[in-house]
């Protein structure tokens, strides 16, 4: 048995994804806990594929990941 949902740390442990504007076609980078950001060189928004994750399906993700960090994941994924 693990000590932590391998499904949350994309969450928990964030790291950068470098996504092509589709404006400018620059790099933008967007965490795996975000959904999207604003590129830098000519301000569109960029949103990244939505990817099924554990906030989809487990009934303890709340718990596992957090209040603040699972109402941030769940408003990203509305959007």
């Amino acid at each position: 048995m693990w000590s932590e949902c391998p499904g949350a740390k994309q969450f928990k442990q964030p790291t950068p994804e470098f996504i092509p504007c589709q404006v400018c076609h620059s790099e933008v980078e967007i965490w795996t806990d975000e959904a999207e950001a604003k590129c830098g060189s000519c301000s569109t928004v960029v949103s990244r594929e939505r990817l099924q994750g554990c906030i989809d399906h487990c009934e303890m993700a709340r718990e596992c990941l957090g209040d603040k960090l699972y109402n941030k994941l769940v408003a990203g994924r509305q959007k």
